[in-house]
């Protein structure tokens, strides 16, 4: 790939490699360089694609000299692992792939391993039964029978640039966010708070799932995210939502009682390090503990929103025990209130998940994200 690109291009690449450090991730350090460059399509795509796959093989590089050298040998072994990920021995994956304070806190497995080196599926959301007509005029989308109106890109088209998203008919979503908004099974009329919205992805699921009807309020403690939400919901034309400033404390934006409350919480991002290389880099142990820590502070902020009969659903893209499992033995243990709300069947790649009030979604089971989602519902007494 390098040699395909532009020496221009070359030194971009090797400009957001220098920029990248713990205090700035990749993808702050991508977008802040592209910002300031006027690259066609093509050359952002392959410059941004460069990066991931240099930090993606960062242990493997430590020999090379001279960044222009790191990044071609990345470029090898990706190509190679490509082609054969039986030639990467296991003995090095385990070695290099993940930070070894991850044996401590998730169960590490070689497919997990695996599953970082690949390069990451781009899923779409279609509006509600649109996906076939949506697979017909999109070159490059595939449908899924993992979830409904979920399709596969494997095109290359700027997606934000096509008509089709202009007009709101899709959302660029990973798939195991689209199994939070299902497992969230949001009716018509009801009225829901989404406690961490970000930029809406999963606020904008809740609203189709309603058919556009009741109400959804949407927070978050970043009023740009609330933003960018904004014109996302117009774009959508999706208007049964009311946005709110919350920052994660006790004092909550609204004395309503909803019939469901959704924490999409902060949490270390493990599940997402195939997507986010770079973050394998900079994330600690102490950060699992931390974010732990505000996780069960937040759930339990929220719960007296939750009407009598309401549901709390909790959800974190990442993998280890203190912010997954830990957290609702924990939750358990302090709200007698609440009650595990049992899912219906979870079909995902080799398996279904039947009977569970949670579930521990690796990136393996939807070539997707990783992500931990748990539900509760609060007893009518």
């Amino acid at each position: 790939m390098l040699r395909c690109v532009s020496p221009h291009v070359q030194t971009i690449i090797a400009e957001v490699i220098r920029r990248t450090g713990k205090a700035k991730p990749a993808a702050a350090a991508l977008r802040e360089v592209l910002k300031q460059r006027n690259l066609p399509p093509d050359d952002a795509t392959a410059v941004a694609k460069t990066v991931f796959i240099y930090y993606r093989w960062h242990d493997w590089l430590q020999e090379q000299r001279g960044i222009k050298a790191r990044i071609a040998l990345a470029l090898r072994l990706d190509e190679r692992f490509r082609r054969d990920p039986g030639s990467i021995p296991l003995s090095e994956l385990r070695a290099k792939t993940a930070p070894a304070w991850t044996a401590q806190c998730l169960d590490v497995s070689d497919e997990w391993l695996l599953s970082l080196q690949r390069e990451p599926n781009l899923w779409l959301r279609a509006r509600p039964g649109q996906a076939v007509r949506l697979a017909a005029k999109l070159t490059g989308a595939e449908i899924t029978s993992l979830m409904p109106d979920a399709l596969l890109y494997r095109g290359k088209q700027d997606l934000f640039k096509t008509p089709e998203f202009q007009a709101g008919e899709f959302e660029i979503q990973d798939l195991s966010s689209q199994l939070v908004g299902r497992l969230c099974a949001p009716a018509p009329g009801e009225t829901w708070w989404d406690t961490c919205a970000g930029e809406g992805g999963k606020t904008l699921l809740l609203s189709d799932l309603m058919q556009n009807k009741g109400l959804i309020w949407a927070s978050d403690r970043a009023h740009w995210r609330l933003e960018h939400l904004k014109r996302r919901a117009a774009r959508a034309q999706m208007f049964n939502y009311r946005l709110a400033a919350w920052d994660g404390g006790p004092r909550l934006p609204t004395k309503a009682k909803f019939d469901g409350v959704l924490v999409d919480a902060p949490c270390s991002c493990i599940g997402t390090w195939g997507r986010d290389p770079h973050a394998r880099q900079i994330t600690m142990m102490n950060d699992v503990r931390e974010l732990s820590a505000i996780q069960r502070q937040m759930l339990t902020h929220v719960a007296p929103s939750v009407k009598p009969g309401g549901k709390l659903v909790f959800a974190v893209c990442t993998l280890s025990h203190a912010e997954t499992t830990q957290t609702v033995e924990l939750f358990n243990a302090s709200q007698p209130d609440f009650e595990p709300l049992i899912f219906p069947d979870i079909p995902i790649r080799h398996r279904t998940v039947s009977g569970a009030s949670s579930v521990m979604v690796w990136p393996s089971d939807l070539d997707a994200n990783g992500m931990f989602i748990a539900a509760w519902r609060r007893k009518n007494s």
